[in-house]
C-alpha cells in the first residue's frame, strides 16, 4: 500500500477517535438519542422545548405528570430526598446534562490535552466547562455519583455563573460548598444531595450532553426538568407538551370534582364516578371558568376526548 495512503488512513483514525471520545457530545450523538423531537433544537443538537410550557410546568403536580409519564412507559424519571437553596421555590427548564467520575490519572491527563486544545479556561479543573456552554432556560444537570465530601460541583463563584448564564437553576446529584452565599443569588435556585465546606477534588468530568443517571432517574440532553419541594421529574422532550397537558387536565378535573363534593352532589363517589354525564357537566364548568384553562379549548376538548375514551374502556 502507498505510503501516504498509510500514513493517511493513521491520521484519519486519530482524529476519528479523538472526535468520538470528546467530552462533550457531538450534534449526531445527541440527535441519536434525541431522534423522535420534532421541534426546535439549539445549535448544539438539544431538543428546545416551547417558553410557554416551562412556565406552565410550573403549575402542574409531580404526581399527575408521573402518573402520565407511567402510562407511557417511562417510569423511570423521578429522584426525591433533595436540599435545595430555596425548598419553597419551584422552576423549571431544559436539562444539559452532565457526568462526573472519580479521577484517574490518564482520563485527566487526556481531558487536559482536549481542554488546552480547545482553548478552555482551566482545563485542569473541569468542573466550569458546562457552565459556559449553558444559555437561559436552562437547568444545569449533573450526575455527581452521590459525592458530597469533596464532591462539591460548585461553589459561590461557579454558581454566580450558572446564575447569569440560565437565570435559573441546577440539580445536582453530589454536592455544593458556599451554600449561604449561593442563597443570596438573584433569580438562582438548586437542589443538590448535601452541603460540604470541602472544595472540590479527586474528581472529574467526563461527559457533556450525554445519557445520565440523578438517583434512579434517567436524563437525556433537553428533557424538561421539573423541580419542586416534592422532588424532581424528568420529563423527555418529546412528551413535555402532552405531559403537561395531561397533568393539568387532571387537575382540572381534580378541582371540578372538589366543588362536587363540596356541594354534596357525588354521593359516594368522592373521587370517581366518571360518566358521560359527569364529564359533560365538567366540560360546561370548564367553559364557565375560562381563566383556568391554561391550553388552548381545542386541545382541551381533544383530550378530554381522549380521556373520556379511556375511562369508558376500563
Amino acid at each position: 500500500m502507498n505510503k501516504l495512503i498509510i500514513v493517511a488512513l493513521a491520521v484519519a483514525n486519530m482524529f476519528g477517535t479523538y472526535a468520538f471520545a470528546q467530552v462533550k457530545q457531538t450534534r449526531e450523538q445527541i440527535l441519536f438519542y434525541t431522534a423522535d423531537w420534532k421541534g426546535d433544537r439549539f445549535p448544539d443538537g438539544r431538543p428546545k422545548i416551547p417558553d410557554d410550557l416551562l412556565q406552565r410546568s410550573l403549575d402542574v403536580s409531580i404526581e399527575d405528570v408521573w402518573d402520565f409519564l407511567r402510562s407511557r412507559g417511562y417510569e423511570n424519571q423521578f429522584e426525591g430526598n433533595w436540599q435545595a437553596l430555596h425548598i419553597d421555590k419551584p422552576f423549571s427548564g431544559r436539562a444539559l446534562t452532565t457526568q462526573y467520575m472519580p479521577s484517574r490519572p490518564d482520563v485527566a491527563k487526556a481531558e487536559a490535552a482536549e481542554g488546552k486544545a480547545e482553548g478552555r479556561i482551566s482545563f485542569g479543573m473541569n468542573n466550569s466547562w458546562p457552565i459556559a456552554e449553558l444559555v437561559q432556560g436552562d437547568v444545569y444537570v449533573a450526575d455527581g455519583y452521590g459525592k458530597i465530601v469533596d464532591g462539591t460541583l460548585i461553589g459561590s463563584n461557579l454558581g454566580n455563573g450558572i446564575a447569569a448564564h440560565t437565570h435559573n437553576g441546577f440539580v445536582f446529584y453530589g454536592g455544593i460548598r458556599d451554600e449561604e452565599e449561593n442563597r443570596e443569588i438573584p433569580d438562582f435556585n438548586g437542589f443538590y444531595k448535601g452541603y460540604d465546606p470541602s472544595a472540590w477534588s479527586q474528581e472529574e468530568l467526563t461527559c457533556i450532553n450525554c445519557p445520565i443517571r440523578i438517583g434512579r432517574a434517567v436524563v437525556l440532553p433537553g428533557d424538561l426538568v421539573i423541580a419542586k419541594a416534592q422532588g424532581v421529574i424528568f420529563v423527555p422532550a418529546i412528551l413535555a407538551r402532552e405531559a403537561v397537558s395531561s397533568a393539568e387536565l387532571t387537575s382540572l378535573m381534580d378541582d371540578y370534582n372538589f366543588v362536587l363534593n363540596k356541594e354534596g352532589k357525588n354521593g359516594a363517589q368522592f373521587e370517581g364516578g366518571w360518566n358521560a354525564e359527569k364529564f359533560g357537566g365538567f366540560k360546561q364548568w370548564v367553559e364557565t371558568h375560562p381563566d383556568k384553562l391554561k391550553m388552548s379549548m381545542e386541545e382541551f376538548d381533544n383530550m378530554l376526548n381522549a380521556r373520556m375514551e379511556r375511562m369508558n374502556r376500563r
